[in-house]
């Protein structure tokens, strides 16, 4: 069973509590925290506006500037699970302007009602999910031990050679209330596994309709799934059985049954205002599409892109199969790293409909000292409980640490910095032995010592070329 969420709701967090909770996962980048806190703190507070000033509050869209591996889309995504709202990444290269081959515009709104579909839908699953396990346990019961077949009889008084008949009614008394008891000590059983290895046939229903893939051209990707929607309506059911153990049937009759007890339009009904009150759209490699338009006509990866994508954002309606949303409260957080271009590169319209600019500061050794240990997922600590499964325990001293960290920053200084990232490849080229060798050593207890981190990587400091295909 999922416990209940705590009655504080995340969206009455003060703009302090949110930066407390984000710097559990992310080291550093107080700027950036403090713009997206008093961001997601500015949607409570709309909230608690009167009505017919409320959609005249429109959201403060971000941009946040920084290399690669820095935070920017760990900081967004940390944010929308915090707050517990509909969230989508999408990167600004893959789209196209109308009428060339690539992703619709569109589709990064319709990808946020699909979250927000899940999200509602997990949440009433979750309400459902105490009758929803009581229907499945008596399925199970059920499959074990079928109810005993009533017989129906007709008792004629005229029918002198039946006088034995009354007799038949207390018979069946004691069948039903010995088959109620069976079935209660079943139960039980069911309840504290004892019966969860034994096997059972089980019979579930699935569309007849064929696979097939629809492929359509940009801006018709609504089209293709109203398609498959309306077939899959058409074409009949079958049923199919299955034989499973009663632990895997179990959960998977708890996830059917929950589908029968969910109002499912009313899961889409909310799904859309979920979607349009606190929906977070990450807006990644924006940068990519910032330029201008060239002698030769319009450019279609750049400012045909900028064009479209200035509707959504400055508020319009877009078509899902779930029914029209209204992006006009949707939040907006753009990032790029802005290496070559500058923000100031994109058309004026859509600048100023990011009034928030943050710049995020790059990552230093100290930096990368605090992201190896002070996270709550860090990635010592991940490292530390995937060996704990083959009973290797491994330690890392602060001296190790900072080796580790040491070689991070001064690999990013020589080849490509990026951020953060790094820290996994080194990681991996440093405990590569150990992960292979960790089911035909243990149990086995290793310290990670500076001297142990030269000896790994001796090899990628001593060749700077090398490290530039290893790391």
């Amino acid at each position: 069973m999922i416990p209940a969420q705590a009655s504080n709701a995340p969206e009455a967090l003060t703009p302090r509590e949110i930066v407390q909770e984000l710097d559990k996962y992310i080291v550093g980048q107080g700027k950036a925290k403090r713009a997206v806190a008093i961001a997601l703190r500015n949607r409570w507070r709309r909230q608690q506006v009167k009505e017919d000033l409320r959609d005249e509050i429109v959201p403060k869209n971000i941009i946040m500037i920084g290399s690669t591996g820095v935070g920017k889309t760990e900081i967004a995504r940390r944010l929308a699970r915090l707050a517990q709202a509909p969230f989508v990444k999408v990167e600004a290269s893959k789209f196209t302007e109308v009428g060339y081959v690539g992703r619709d515009v569109d589709s990064m709104v319709r990808d946020l009602v699909e979250a927000s579909v899940q999200i509602i839908r997990k949440e009433e699953e979750e309400r459902v999910a105490d009758k929803a396990a009581l229907a499945a346990e008596e399925r199970i019961l059920d499959l074990l031990i079928p109810p005993p077949p009533r017989q129906e009889h007709h008792y004629n008084p005229f029918d002198l050679a039946r006088e034995d008949e009354p007799a038949a009614e207390p018979n069946r008394q004691e069948e039903e209330e010995r088959a109620r008891r069976t079935r209660e000590k079943f139960r039980e059983k069911l309840r504290r596994g004892e019966l969860d290895d034994r096997s059972i046939q089980i019979e579930s229903k699935q569309s007849a309709m064929p696979m097939f893939e629809i492929f359509s051209a940009a801006g018709m990707e609504e089209i293709s799934m109203n398609m498959k929607d309306m077939l899959s309506n058409i074409m009949p059911t079958k049923s199919q059985k299955r034989n499973m153990k009663v632990k895997d049937a179990l959960a998977f009759i708890i996830a059917e049954e929950a589908q029968k007890l969910i109002d499912h339009d009313k899961v889409h009904r909310e799904a859309i205002d979920r979607a349009e009150t606190s929906g977070i759209i990450f807006l990644d490699e924006v940068d990519k599409i910032a330029g201008r338009e060239t002698g030769h006509g319009p450019d279609v990866s750049r400012e045909g892109v900028q064009r479209d994508i200035l509707p959504i954002i400055e508020g319009s309606t877009v078509a899902t199969k779930y029914g029209p949303i209204k992006t006009d409260h949707i939040l907006f957080i753009a990032a790029g790293a802005f290496h070559i271009s500058k923000p100031s590169d994109l058309i004026p319209e859509l600048q100023g409909r990011f009034p928030i600019r943050v710049e995020l500061d790059s990552l230093t050794k100290d930096d990368f000292v605090r992201i190896l240990t002070e996270p709550e997922n860090s990635l010592t600590r991940q490292y530390m409980e995937l060996l704990h499964t083959e009973e290797v325990d491994i330690h890392f001293t602060p001296e190790a640490i900072a080796r580790v960290a040491e070689i991070s920053a001064e690999v990013n200084s020589t080849a490509e910095n990026i951020g953060a990232r790094r820290l996994h490849t080194v990681m991996e080229r440093l405990l590569d032995e150990v992960l292979f060798e960790a089911p035909d050593i243990r149990p086995a207890t290793i310290q990670v010592t500076p001297a142990y981190v030269d000896e790994r990587l001796k090899d990628v400091l001593q060749n700077e070329d090398l490290s530039r295909y290893i790391l």
